[in-house]
C-alpha cells in the first residue's frame, strides 16, 4: 500500500496546555501517512509513502520516525533547503489531546511546506503503479486541501491508480482552518467532488460527507450528542446514486460525551448492504488524535486480507479504539491486540 501526503512533525505537551509548555515530545504524523504506518506496524503490510520534505534537520527527523514505523522511505521527494525556509519548509503540529471538559486542540504551522508545492509530474506514478504493482493506493483530504497543485496530484495520482487496477481509498478528512482562506466548504466541494469520481473505498464522519461533498446526515442534533443511525443509512443511500463508483463507504460514529469519554463506533456499506461495527460506548480516551486514520487502516486491512466488509469494520474499529489508548497520531496496537477486541476480549491484565 502506497500513501499520499504530508508528514508533519507533532509537538505534544503532554498533559499540559500549549500556550502553557515548557517542553513538547516530538511525533511524526499525517492523516494520509497514520494509514500507511498502522498497515505496516500494527498489521505487517509492505507500505511506503509519497510526501515531500525540506531537506534539512528537521526533514531528517520526521524520516527517522517513518523509518523507526517501517514505513519505506524510498518515494519522498527532498527539496533543496534555501536556510530561511522562505521557499520551502517542513510542516510542524501543535497538538494538546485535551481532558474532561476541555476538547483536544491542534495549531497546524504548515503554508509553504515541501508537499504542499508538489505539482503535476513530480510524481512517477506509472513507476509506482505500474512497475511496483502497488495494490493498494490511500490519499485525503487533507493533503488535497494543502494547495491547488496538491489537489491536482490527488486527481493525476487517482487516474493513474485507476489504469493498473489499484484499489483506491480517500478519506474526506474536512479540516475548516484549511479550506477557510481559499473558498471554505464552497471550495471543499468543488475539489472533492471531482476526486469523489475515481474513488473505490470513501471513508469519513458524518461532517466530512456534508461538508466536503454535499451529503446531509438527517436527524443529528448540532453538538452532535445524539448520532441518528438512519439518518447516516439515508446518506450512504444518496452517496451511492450520487457515485456509483463507490465499492465501499465506511464512516465512524463518535459521540462526544467529553474528551475523555466517547461513544466509538462505524458503519459500512458494500455489495448493496450496511455492516455495523463493533460497539464502545464510553470509551476511555487518553489521544484522540489519529483514532480515525486508525480506524481506515484496520478496514483497509480487513477488506484487503478478507475481502469481507463485516470483518472488516470490525477490524477498523477496534484498532481505531486501541489507538486513542496511547499518546502520538500513529498507533502503538499490534495485530493480535486488534484480533483480540474483534474476538471479545476485555482489559484484564495479561502476565
Amino acid at each position: 500500500m502506497v500513501s499520499l501526503g504530508e508528514v508533519m512533525l507533532r509537538l505534544d505537551p503532554g498533559n499540559c496546555r500549549i500556550k502553557t509548555a515548557r517542553s513538547f515530545r516530538v511525533w511524526e504524523g499525517g492523516g494520509e501517512y497514520n494509514v500507511a504506518r498502522g498497515l505496516r506496524r500494527c498489521f505487517g503490510l509492505k507500505t511506503a509513502a509519497v510526501t515531500a520534505f525540506a531537506d534539512n534537520e528537521v526533514g531528517r527527523l520526521v524520516e527517522d520516525f517513518m523509518l523507526q514505523g517501517g514505513v519505506d522511505t524510498s518515494l519522498i521527494k527532498w527539496i533543496p533547503y534555501d536556510g530561511i525556509g522562505r521557499t520551502v519548509r517542513n510542516g510542524l503540529n501543535f497538538t494538546e489531546r485535551g481532558f474532561g471538559i476541555r476538547g483536544a486542540v491542534g495549531v497546524s504551522d504548515r503554508g509553504n511546506t515541501a508537499v504542499s508545492q508538489l505539482k503535476e509530474g513530480d510524481i512517477d506514478w506509472e513507476y509506482i503503479f505500474g512497475t511496483l504493482g502497488v495494490r493498494w493506493f490511500h490519499t485525503g483530504g487533507i493533503f488535497a486541501a494543502l494547495s491547488q497543485t496538491a489537489a491536482q496530484v490527488v486527481i493525476e495520482a487517482v487516474k493513474a491508480a485507476k489504469k493498473y487496477g489499484t484499489v483506491v481509498s480517500y478519506d474526506l478528512n474536512y479540516r475548516p482552518s484549511l479550506w477557510k482562506d481559499i473558498g471554505g466548504k464552497t471550495r471543499a466541494q468543488q475539489v472533492n467532488k471531482e476526486i469523489a469520481r475515481h474513488i473505490d473505498v470513501m471513508i469519513g464522519n458524518e461532517e466530512d460527507f456534508t461538508a466536503c461533498l454535499g451529503l446531509e446526515v438527517e436527524g443529528n442534533d448540532e453538538g452532535l450528542k445524539k448520532l441518528n443511525i438512519d439518518g447516516y443509512y439515508k446518506m450512504i443511500d444518496n452517496a451511492v446514486k450520487a457515485y456509483p463508483n463507490f465499492k465501499v463507504i465506511a464512516t465512524t460514529l463518535r459521540t462526544v460525551r467529553t474528551a475523555s469519554i466517547n461513544d466509538w463506533s462505524a458503519i459500512c456499506w458494500a455489495d448493496g448492504k450496511i455492516y455495523k461495527g463493533l460497539d464502545f460506548p464510553a470509551l476511555e480516551i487518553y489521544d484522540r488524535v489519529g483514532g480515525g486514520d486508525s480506524f481506515a487502516s484496520g478496514l483497509i486491512y480487513g477488506l484487503m486480507t478478507f475481502n469481507d466488509a463485516s470483518k472488516a469494520i470490525n477490524y477498523g474499529v477496534a484498532h481505531g479504539a486501541l489507538a486513542m489508548t496511547t499518546p502520538g497520531d500513529t498507533s502503538m496496537a499490534d495485530k493480535k491486540e486488534v484480533e483480540a477486541i474483534v474476538a471479545g476480549a476485555g482489559a484484564r491484565v495479561r502476565r
